[in-house]
């Protein structure tokens, strides 16, 4: 018995240490995730017709890493897939959608826990708010967003926000968002980078 419990620790620890040998962790300056990006299956992400959710949080993550990358800074871009990481500052892109069509808008999700990260939130919230003239919702507004899966992979010293930027279910944010996907990944890349001059 004693020689079983033996092998099933060591067992055990082998299996630790391959998973730690296998998981690379990844540290830099910026992490961003374009949200559902290289999903197939499960939550893929909202869709309106022709338009995918995934389509515009890929295009405008990459125009901020873009923007970011041309003033030097340290930029690490992932999709669905979240490796373990340490950065200064975490950013998830979204779109929401919803069933009964413009009931939703823009919001905020983070770890309530993390020290910096309500502070964080709250400096978004300011530079975004007066720019997005439709509805916004209380941080946190969905448990989706208040336990989202990222939060316990990225170690983050200013927080990891999870921005929803509007409603792709409601032609009329729609019709407001798309000619300005550019100027808002261009607003979150100076938001980035106002809140690492801090």
């Amino acid at each position: 018995m004693r020689q079983l419990f033996g092998l099933l620790i060591g067992g055990l620890f082998l299996a630790l240490v391959i998973a730690i040998y296998n998981s690379k962790v990844i540290n830099t300056t910026v992490l961003l995730q374009a949200g559902h990006e290289g999903r197939t299956r499960g939550n893929i992400g909202s869709a309106q017709g022709a338009l995918k959710e995934v389509e515009w949080n890929t295009q405008v993550t990459k125009m901020i890493e873009k923007e970011l990358k041309k003033h030097n800074i340290d930029v690490t871009r992932v999709g669905a897939k979240i490796p373990i990481s340490n950065t200064r500052i975490a950013i998830a892109i979204h779109f929401d959608g919803s069933n009964r069509h413009c009931s939703t808008g823009a919001s905020i999700g983070y770890d309530v826990n993390h020290i910096n990260a309500k502070n964080l939130a709250r400096d978004w919230k300011r530079k975004y708010k007066g720019y997005f003239p439709f509805k916004w919702h209380h941080d946190n507004f969905t448990k989706n967003l208040a336990d989202y899966y990222g939060f316990s992979r990225v170690n983050s010293e200013k927080g990891f926000l999870v921005l929803e930027l509007g409603e792709i279910t409601c032609k009329n944010q729609t019709n407001w968002l798309q000619p300005r996907l550019e100027l808002i990944a261009l607003r979150i890349a100076d938001f980035i980078m106002e809140e690492l001059d801090k």
